[in-house]
């Protein structure tokens, strides 16, 4: 059996998720804080035929061995936390994150998700939570019968009542971690906590690191179109030479079966 069936087989199945993943980020382009994902490969095990440095006849060794691929596999799905573009939308209660970090979002089961998403609303208890219901952490809200909301670039959350009067109701905090490619998404624009991301870190926007708050602005999605159609025409050129590989290791055994 020719080894080519199965080499090019696996270049086949890699570009299938390369071109899955491609169509991921294009799908989420417009997606508030989306970050885009990287697929890596890397070569499978090599059959040795003969080893470099082999002796060859007495006194003399092979300077370059003989060493068969066996193919490629995907090793990691990789998220791109690289800044997206700022959008200003003019509305208050919109913070986009100037830098690294995430804002806390309290889920229903107790835990803590993380997102890049700074669409805020208010719900029936004019409490700040997410598009989806789910409250920031820490809690903050808002007044009856505010008349403004700043948000300042520290988090400092302020309101203006009727009767000129300002008042801090709460700070936001930016969350930290040490390998943020780590993190595992959940859908919704929200991420969770690994042991490969390590634990959150806490801190103040603006310090020890940590980006800034910029209010009525959003983060946009980091996909850039033009790369994703580049990368998507190489998968795809890659994936119709795996399958012509395959096509021409079937008709040299065709071949060699009609050998007289």
């Amino acid at each position: 059996m020719i080894p080519a069936l199965f080499t090019a087989s696996t270049g086949m199945i890699g570009n299938q998720m390369y071109v899955d993943t491609i169509s991921n980020n294009i799908a989420n382009v417009n997606t508030t804080g989306f970050k885009k994902n990287r697929v890596d490969f890397q070569d499978l095990l090599y059959q040795e035929i003969r080893p470099a440095g082999a002796e060859f006849v007495s006194g003399a060794t092979v300077p370059c061995g003989i060493e068969i691929g066996l193919g490629v596999r995907p090793t990691s799905v990789a998220k791109i936390f690289k800044q997206g573009d700022l959008v200003n939308t003019s509305n208050p209660l919109d913070v986009a994150i100037e830098g690294t970090g995430f804002l806390q979002v309290a889920m229903p089961d107790g835990s803590t998700a993380y997102t890049r998403d700074g669409a805020i609303k208010l719900d029936t208890n004019s409490e700040m939570v997410t598009p989806d219901g789910f409250k920031f952490i820490p809690t903050i809200a808002i007044p009856t019968g505010t008349v403004s909301i700043t948000i300042g670039n520290d988090g400092t959350v302020s309101v203006l009542d009727q009767n000129g009067a300002s008042t801090n109701v709460g700070t936001l905090q930016l969350a930290m971690f040490a390998n943020p490619q780590g993190l595992k998404a959940i859908g919704k624009n929200l991420f969770t906590e690994t042991p490969a991301s390590g634990a959150a870190t806490l801190e103040t926007p603006g310090n020890n690191g940590a980006g800034t708050l910029a209010q009525g602005f959003l983060e946009l999605s980091n996909v850039q179109i033009v790369e994703e159609m580049v990368n998507l025409i190489l998968a795809q050129r890659a994936y119709e030479m795996n399958s012509k590989a395959i096509r021409v290791g079937d008709d040299m055994l065709q071949t060699a079966g009609q050998l007289r």
